[in-house]
């Protein structure tokens, strides 16, 4: 059998997105939303009163709405405890063994959570689940697509099947990522890292779709092993230090990144949409499922719009525009939730509900997660990946929660928590998030190693851009069409999604 399908260049790539990127974003997103929808479904609620907050008042409304938050927080505990793990086990068992492992600890969590009976059982189970999905990005609108609607047809469905067979249905995404990752070449700079070399050229040629004597091949080589020898060996420590290659401003972009994607206030509306429809703005069960099931059909919209723009109009401008418009829609919300007794209050926040999942995926959801891969030096990768994609978790846990008792306790206002923070997001993007849009990975390590401050690579970067463009316009005209798309298949940041298989790897 040839190694991997006798696939080499776009058509591998193409089957990396496939058989990996996709099913594990989807299964991403799918657990994202699946168990917020079931939240106001009867037969759940009888399977598990203690997170009741639709049939109950007062004391013990409040009572269960910690409950609530609770049980759907501990699966990102589990997450965060997952991407931790990384740190160790990305450098050490390389990327295909980690996807493959935390693919077969998320098939296990989601049987065993489908088949619960007790709450101490359920809130184990979304544990061990969320340890299990620590790979996201791209698709991650589309699995919270599927989810809704999966909940909303399942909800015609009487008994504990309701709620049982969506839970389980997640199993099938984590089974075609460890099929796939098996069939798929390991990360050419992990290989040179760990001194493979021969199969690192192997799976470089594979990629590139060229022979290994390829000067286009030697020139990727050479760049590879001119960061690792720039970089060092990579201990976990240096990342937070700050030294010639300023780790510590690096890994604090990264963080920062992530945890605004999740703080901006989208999970708060994703988890609870069906909550927020049925119990906050007075919609009967079956028009609320409808619509949060509808709303998420904004997502992968968004996603395709991002694949356009995000290359285009890079990252800085993406995040700013986007933090702005999001930090609007969440101050509409807040003024339009406060009367709910108005019709035409109700229709705009239904409205700022839709619009705001889909500014979200086009300047965020698949954005940050590739950020934070492009920041981060080859050796340090895993280290940096790992901490920033825990903040995601943890600032995912933090909102699981608390919006429970937010929207419980100062109700509309809690609107207002997200509209702050969106006005701080646009400031701190513009000022020390500096762009990588068109560089190499070894030409964003030089935007760091010529920065003497925190204020120094934005304008660094924006020179380097310019310089980039510059220089791929004199070589489209000099080499032609054909060479180009060769040179930047590999070694230029393209377009999101060739980028999200890279960060996997």
């Amino acid at each position: 059998m040839k190694r991997y399908l006798g696939l080499t260049g776009s058509s591998l790539d193409l089957a990396a997105l496939v058989l990996v990127v996709a099913p594990a974003f989807l299964c991403y997103g799918y657990n994202q939303v699946t168990f917020g929808g079931l939240l106001t479904l009867d037969s759940f609620l009888e399977a598990f009163p203690q997170a009741d907050t639709l049939n109950t008042t007062g004391a013990q409304r409040t009572k269960n709405s910690n409950v609530q938050g609770t049980v759907i927080a501990l699966y990102l505990v589990g997450g965060i405890f997952g991407s931790l793990s990384c740190i160790f086990l990305g450098d050490r068992l390389g990327r295909r063994k980690v996807i493959f492992m935390a693919s077969g600890v998320s098939t296990i969590g989601a049987v065993l959570m489908a088949s619960s009976y007790q709450l101490a059982q359920f809130v184990v189970v979304r544990l061990v689940l969320g340890f299990g999905v620590v790979t996201t990005g791209f698709f991650i609108g589309t699995g919270i697509t599927i989810s809704l609607w999966v909940d909303f047809g399942f909800y015609y469905l009487h008994g504990t099947g309701a709620w049982r067979a969506p839970l389980a249905l997640q199993v099938i995404f984590s089974l075609i990522v460890m099929a796939g990752i098996l069939l798929l070449p390991e990360s050419p700079r992990w290989l040179m890292k760990k001194g493979e070399v021969e199969e690192a050229l192997e799976v470089l040629a594979a990629l590139d779709g060229v022979n290994e004597d390829s000067h286009i091949l030697s020139e990727d080589m050479n760049q590879i092993q001119r960061s690792l020898t720039l970089c060092g060996q990579g201990y976990f420590g240096d990342v937070f230090r700050m030294g010639e290659q300023r780790l510590l401003n690096r890994t604090v972009l990264a963080i920062l990144g992530q945890t605004f994607q999740q703080m901006c206030g989208i999970n708060a509306i994703t988890f609870y949409a069906t909550t927020i429809f049925q119990q906050y703005l007075g919609l009967d069960g079956t028009t609320s499922r409808f619509l949060a099931a509808s709303t998420a059909l904004t997502q992968p919209v968004g996603g395709v719009v991002s694949y356009y723009t995000i290359d285009r109009l890079g990252r800085r401008k993406l995040m700013v525009s986007s933090a702005a418009i999001m930090a609007a829609l969440m101050a509409i919300l807040a003024g339009t939730t406060s009367a709910r007794d108005n019709n035409a209050a109700l229709y705009v926040a239904v409205v700022a509900l839709f619009l705001f999942p889909f500014i979200f995926t086009v300047g965020f959801a698949g954005l940050t997660f590739l950020y934070a891969t492009e920041v981060a030096p080859t050796q340090h990768r895993a280290a940096i990946n790992a901490l920033s994609t825990a903040a995601v978790w943890t600032s995912n846990f933090l909102l699981a929660q608390v919006t429970p008792v937010g929207f419980d306790t100062i109700k509309y206002r809690y609107y207002i928590v997200f509209a702050c923070i969106n006005v701080v997001i646009v400031p701190t993007v513009y000022f020390f998030f500096p762009e990588t849009k068109g560089l190499s990975l070894e030409q964003i390590d030089e935007i760091f190693t010529k920065s003497r401050n925190l204020f120094d690579p934005t304008p660094i970067a924006r020179s380097l851009v310019k310089l980039e463009a510059t220089r791929r316009r004199n070589s489209y005209t000099v080499k032609g069409v054909a060479q180009i798309q060769d040179v930047s298949h590999h070694t230029i940041l393209g377009n999101e999604i060739s980028e999200c298989w890279k960060s996997v790897l």
